[in-house]
């Protein structure tokens, strides 16, 4: 039986570089393309998986799966179709929220080395990030999908995110300004794709557990993102004060946000520390 789908990963895999994705070279390279252990760490799957997919002893990977290969191999929307089908899943009908990270947005955010970067869904799941955002807020692969989600994090409070506060809130009181802004997207999300059952769920779900939440839903809340400072209580780097700005992918509903301090500030040196934590974490 032909192995379509081991064919296409190891042909894409063959024409990006480590520096196409943000990664430093290392070693003797017998040709160009990415490394399998490479790949794998991009995707957040194992290398022995990744051998099976392309070797053909795997041959039905999750959608999730698919989809975080299509990001790491920096896959247009035709050739993330051609993966899918490859794979025997459906391909994105354009009626749910996408996972999809269009090259562009991919290749800033490897290329945007200095800073924490990552992109977000109309549904606020984390779907990509560049290796700084792993050295301030720990490895996303590393947690549960469902502890990627922003939403959930924000009204339950998640152990995953609790070093992150933004400091000109009151003390010891949720910013509402933030939670009203998130709410109006979600909001948008649901308006925009009602045929994503998940999306619906994910509603419900904070709805039920989370009076805030329910509050805000249930009255139509309306928002809007503004620049922030935000305090992150780093184990290594210690305090840090960094400005967040969320910004919004031309065509698309993906939100990227970006960490920044000013250039000079201890808060910039701590980050200069991350920095090589994160280029040894990848080498």
């Amino acid at each position: 039986m032909p192995n379509d789908l081991g064919n296409l990963l190891r042909a894409w895999r063959d024409r990006r570089s480590p520096d196409d994705v943000g990664l430093q070279a290392y070693g003797r390279r017998r040709a160009r393309g990415l490394r399998r252990e490479e790949l794998a760490a991009l995707a957040g799957l194992s290398v022995d998986y990744l051998v099976r997919l392309e070797q053909g002893r795997s041959r039905r990977p999750g959608p999730q799966v698919v989809a975080a290969l299509a990001r790491a191999l920096q896959l247009d929307e035709r050739e993330a179709a051609v993966l899918h089908q490859a794979a025997g899943l459906p391909v994105p009908s354009g009626r749910t929220v996408s996972a999809h990270v269009p090259p562009g947005v991919q290749r800033l955010i490897t290329r945007m080395v200095d800073y924490p970067v990552a992109v977000f869904a109309a549904d606020w799941t984390l779907i990509a990030w560049n290796a700084m955002w792993s050295a301030l807020i720990g490895d996303p692969h590393q947690r549960p999908l469902a502890d990627r989600n922003l939403i959930r994090a924000t009204f339950y409070g998640s152990a995953a995110w609790t070093p992150i506060v933004r400091i000109d809130a009151e003390a010891g009181r949720p910013d509402e300004k933030e939670q009203r802004a998130l709410v109006a997207d979600l909001r948008h999300a649901v308006t925009t794709y009602p045929d994503d059952e998940a999306l619906r769920e994910l509603v419900a779900e904070v709805r039920a557990a989370s009076p805030p939440f329910r509050e805000l839903w249930d009255s139509g809340a309306a928002g809007r993102h503004t620049s922030t400072r935000k305090l992150v209580q780093h184990p290594l780097a210690g305090e840090l004060v960094l400005d967040c700005d969320v910004l919004t992918a031309p065509d698309s509903d993906l939100k990227i946000i970006l960490y920044t301090a000013a250039a000079g500030s201890r808060d910039s040196e701590r980050l200069d520390f991350l920095r090589v934590s994160a280029v040894h974490s990848v080498t």
